[in-house]
Parts: structure tokens; sequence; C-alpha cells
């Protein structure tokens, strides 16, 4: 028999949403691979085998053996869009939407993203850092074992480059698998005249300031632009992308969030890794991401905060056969939500999503808008030991029977990093 670290067995469901490692599309994301009965083994890091329980209990054995009778384990939920590293909070504003006021009338204002500037630009690393690591830590207890992190709340060459150093010292603080994005392209500061002069001085000064900082870190990045009415054109997001290419530099974009400007076939000419939000993306646009291999990524925590009826047709892009992840967009304004669990169970109720078509799109598709496929987002020989074992015997819990977290326990590279009763 074969010598391993770590055996779960007997698990009601083994919810494996094996893919052979890549992005799953249309039909196929109401598969998740359920195996009763299920049992993994891990050795260090890594997953050996998947299968069930007796099968593998006859070829390995294993140091230590955890029995997960009546329960179910997952794999590692991936949140590829959030904008955690920011100080301050933003409750006004939410009395202000309640009283009528929409998310553009907040940010003319003075409010949103610039609210959150002002106060991020007077918050030192490390304080950057214990905000953040406080937010992951509460993320992971509801099953988050890898994430995007976005910059985008410095807006200036020294605070953008904080927020990027703090990102990169939480991936080595932390055992949550943290992914940076440059969002320098956030909004246009108060200081530049027009979006044309605040993109020169991210090509001249921030952007070769960000790659210092990453390059110091040995941690590759994305790139990422908000293009709607009033901060960022399809011209501003193509003369961004150029720019990255050049680089070697993979592509994001914040398009259709409130008004519809011709980004998606634009982003996907560019081969942009995903397309992020789509509220308002017509059928014709979402054709055309369906027929690539770029990501749709939806975010319906956004439309239920911001008390907007109108969500992503997330429906129609799985039905045109594309691929679709879901994510957080945590943040303090729009987005103020840690949960998965939480945007599954919306995009089941408000988006027509099945629990195997949400699970799929925070996990193993989630994981492709982020390059990692072939490492996080399902349980398959040969990839990370990232795993979640669920109070619960059938996995569809977490999206019934929501605002209830049935996480119990949280495996990342086979190691338990949190449990209920720690």
């Amino acid at each position: 028999m074969q010598q391993i670290d770590l055996m779960v067995i007997n698990a009601t469901q083994l919810v494996t949403c094996a893919s052979d490692k890549r992005a799953v599309r249309g039909k196929d994301m109401q598969d998740v691979g359920i195996i009763e009965n299920g049992a993994l083994a891990v050795h260090e890091d890594m997953i050996v085998e998947t299968g069930e329980t007796s099968t593998l209990q006859d070829k390995y054995l294993a140091k230590t053996v955890i029995d997960a009778t009546g329960k179910t384990i997952i794999p590692g939920l991936v949140d590829c869009h959030t904008h955690t590293p920011y100080a301050g909070n933003r409750y006004d504003e939410f009395e202000m939407r309640i009283q009528g006021h929409t998310y553009m009338e907040i940010m003319q204002a003075g409010g949103g993203i610039m609210s959150t500037v002002r106060q991020t630009r007077n918050t030192s690393i490390d304080d950057l850092i214990e905000l953040s690591k406080a937010r992951l830590n509460a993320m992971m207890q509801l099953g988050t074992t890898t994430a995007e992190l976005k910059t985008g709340y410095g807006l200036s060459t020294e605070a953008e480059t904080r927020q990027m150093q703090t990102i990169c010292a939480l991936r080595e603080r932390l055992a949550m698998r943290i992914v940076p994005t440059f969002l320098g392209a956030h909004t246009v500061p108060p200081e530049f005249e027009n979006a044309k002069s605040y993109l020169e001085s991210i090509f001249t000064e921030t952007l070769p300031s960000i790659e210092t900082v990453c390059k110091q870190y040995s941690v590759p990045f994305f790139i990422d632009i908000f293009v709607e009415e009033g901060v960022f054109a399809v011209e501003h997001m193509r003369s961004l992308f150029s720019v990255a290419q050049e680089q070697g530099i993979p592509l994001k974009v914040h398009a259709d969030q409130f008004e519809h400007l011709g980004a998606v076939p634009i982003a996907v000419e560019m081969n942009a890794t995903s397309v992020d939000h789509l509220e308002v993306t017509p059928q014709s646009d979402l054709n055309i991401l369906a027929q690539s291999e770029t990501i749709g990524v939806m975010l319906p925590t956004v439309n239920f905060n911001l008390g907007i009826s109108q969500f992503g047709d997330a429906r129609s892009l799985i039905d045109s056969d594309g691929i679709l992840a879901l994510a957080t967009d945590y943040n303090p304004g729009s987005s103020p939500t840690i949960s998965l669990p939480l945007v599954m169970a919306i995009a089941c109720r408000f988006q027509k999503l099945l629990p195997a078509e949400a699970l799929n799109a925070c996990t193993i598709n989630a994981a492709a808008a982020l390059k990692l496929e072939e490492r996080v987002g399902s349980l398959e020989a040969g990839k990370y030991a990232d795993f979640l074992i669920l109070n619960t015997n059938d996995y569809r819990a977490m999206m019934v029977e929501f605002a209830r977290n049935f996480v119990e326990q949280v495996f990342i590279g086979g190691k338990q990093v949190w449990t209920q009763s720690s």
C-alpha cells in the first residue's frame, strides 16, 4: 500500500467539479462530478486520487484519516473579483441609497470610489495589511481558499504601489492563495484633467512601479480597467490593453455595469482573460463572449446590494455555451460582502442557475478567470489539495439555506487552516 499524508473517507458526497483541469461551459456546468461514499487521498500539498472510499482504502495507508460520514467535501471556493485592500467604510452611502440616490449620483457628489481612495491614501501598509488580513480570514471561514485582490483605491503611483505591496505581503503571510490585479484605471482622480492624461501617468510612472514590486516578490499580476460612462471609454481600454499585451500582462475589464459601451467584443478580440459585471450586456455581445475562451464573470451581490432588479443574463450565457464564473466583487460600497455562498444563493434565485452551475462558477471557472484552472478549483489528481468539509450531506444546502455557514473545516494544500471547533 502507498503511504500518504492524509485521507478523508466516507463522505456522503465528494463533489469534485472535475473537468480535466479546464473551465466548463454550457450544459457541462450541470455536472459537478459527485462521488457517493467518496474519499480523497492527499500527499504533501497535492491530491493523489479521488474515488469511492473502499477503493482508496485498499490502495493507501494515510498518516491521518478523517471520517466525513454524513458530510460533503467540495473544492475550496475561488473568489475571482475582489477589492479587498482598502481603508475606511461607506456606511453613509448605504443610507443615501435607501433615500433614493443612485450609484453614479453618489460618485458625482464625491462619494463612491473617491471616498475610499481618500481614506486608503492616508493608511500605512501595516494598517492595510491588518485590515485586509481580518477580511480574508473571515472570507476563508466561509469557504474561500483562493482570492483575487485588486488595487484601485490609491489612484496615484505612491498609493497604488502601496496597495500592491500590501497584496504581495498578504500572499506571504496567509495560507489563502492570493492573485494580484493592478486596477490603477478604476476612475480618474481629481488631480488629473481627463482620462487620457491620467492613463499616460499610469503608462509612464505607475505601471513600471507596480512591475518592480511584483518582480521583487516574483508574483505575476493582471491589469484591469473600469469602462463606464463618465469613467473610462473603450478607446482607453484598448490603449491600456495594448501596453499590457506588449509586456505580457493578462487582461481583465469591468464592463457593462450600468451602461453598454461595447467593451465586451473588443475585450474578446484582445484575448482578455475575463470580462466582469455584464449587468447590461446585450444578447449579441453575450453570443460573442460565449463563442470565445474569455470568461464572463458576474457579480450578483452588487445588484442585490444596490437594489437593482436587472441582473446579468447568466442563464443566456450558459445556454449559449459560454463560460460563466461568479464572484463577490467585495468592496466597501457596491458589494460589501465576503460570502461566495451568498453569491451562489442569489445567482440561483435571480439568475436562474442550478446549484451545480453556481458551484462550478465559483470553483473551476473562477479559477480559470485567474488562469489557475490547472492548479485549483476542482478535486483532481495533481492539483493542490484545497477543499472544504461541509456539515451537510448534500452540497445544495449551501444555495438553498442561505445565510447559514455549512463550512466545518477548510484545507489549503492538504493542511487544515480553519475549523468551526477552533
